[in-house]
């Protein structure tokens, strides 16, 4: 078995999950991302030019039989896994009393049942590397906004970062749940772009996401909250 480390990364093809696969790949890592977008992996691929350390799987997050299928790809092609990242993830940008509920259901189950998922599917391959299990969350799953179904998702985040922290902590798992404030990245198209304050790069939460990935096996960073200086809430 290679020594590598090894990272598999959902919803790695754009925004903060290729960011934080670049930096990786950039360290040596091997890394493995999926994406619904079969195209868009394809041009992560061609720009991130490591074939030998990089492995792209096109499926649904929220699919177990998928996110099942993407663990044991990972492990066949490198033969270990060290960090799972659950990033895949998105809002409606709408609320609950005006609301379209059309579209809640896709984004409830990409944001709160795709994580979930993962932990479960990868758990065995982490208690023999000793590995770590990141979850994006957001600010919004630490404040609350009157309405927000997507910040509701992130709360339920928040909650399953800890409840999973509290299941691994004597197999040598650690946990990280990454909190970012606004970030500059294609969350915003749906609403037409992102405000116009200062905003996070996708690059800025992924080198704090390495960050926590290269600390000592002895270290578990548990919650790391990145915000923008300037925004408020």
């Amino acid at each position: 078995m290679t020594t590598t480390q090894v990272a598999l990364i959902t919803g790695g093809s754009s925004g903060i999950g290729a960011a934080t696969a670049h930096r990786l790949l950039d360290a040596g890592h091997r890394v493995a991302v999926t994406g619904r977008n079969a195209d868009r992996l394809k041009r992560f691929a061609e720009e991130a030019d490591a074939p030998e350390r990089l492995l792209t799987i096109a499926g649904d997050a929220a699919d177990h039989i998928a996110v099942a299928d993407a663990v044991q790809a990972t492990l066949q092609a490198f033969g270990r896994l060290d960090t799972v990242i659950a990033n895949a993830g998105y809002a409606t940008h709408d609320a609950l009393d005006e609301g379209d509920p059309a579209g809640w259901r896709d984004m409830v189950l990409t944001n709160v049942l795709g994580p979930s998922l993962l932990i479960r599917s990868s758990l065995d391959a982490l208690k023999q590397s000793k590995g770590r299990i990141v979850l994006i969350g957001s600010v919004a799953g630490l404040v609350y906004t009157p309405g927000n179904i997507y910040g509701a998702t992130k709360w339920a985040i928040t909650g399953l970062a800890e409840n999973t922290r509290r299941m691994v902590a004597a197999d040598g798992i650690g946990v990280t749940l990454i909190a970012p404030g606004r970030v500059e990245t294609n969350f915003w198209e749906a609403a037409g772009g992102a405000p116009d304050d200062v905003n996070l790069t996708a690059e800025q939460i992924a080198e704090a996401i390495t960050w926590a990935i290269n600390q000592p096996h002895t270290v578990d960073v548990n919650t790391i909250v990145v915000r923008p200086r300037g925004q408020a809430v």
